[in-house]
């Protein structure tokens, strides 16, 4: 039994070593090529802030159609710049009250002590 297993083993390490023979180690050029293409295609990355490495989406719309979808989420008031507009919100016009409305309704809220500003009136009396 021990001479079947040992002939087994050793037939198998012989058809191993044939097969790694057949595929030859990576020249030092072939290496440096290797890396600079990944290098270029953006798979390389060093260091954590680089991990994982970004993968190289192809671009599904042509540059007109991102430039009509730009133009739509402007429109539609869906288009931030900076923190103070964050969340975007798309334009409310069912306001229908008039300037003078407005500076009536706060100048109400004031005399009721409902309205505060600054550190000194918080918190809203009333």
């Amino acid at each position: 039994m021990k001479t079947l297993a040992t002939a087994i083993l050793l037939s198998l390490g012989v058809a191993a070593g044939a097969q790694a023979a057949d595929t030859a180690p990576l020249t030092r050029a072939q290496v440096q090529a290797e890396l600079a293409q990944a290098k270029a295609s953006g798979q390389y990355s060093f260091g954590e802030l680089d991990y994982p490495a970004p993968v190289a989406q192809a671009a599904s719309a042509s540059r007109a159609q991102v430039q009509d979808e730009l133009a739509q989420a402007r429109a539609a008031g869906l288009i931030t710049y900076g923190e103070e507009q964050y969340p975007p919100q798309a334009a409310d016009d069912s306001s229908h009250l008039s300037r003078a409305q407005v500076q009536a309704e706060l100048a109400q809220a004031k005399a009721e002590g409902h309205y505060s500003f600054g550190n000194l009136d918080y918190p809203p009396r009333g």
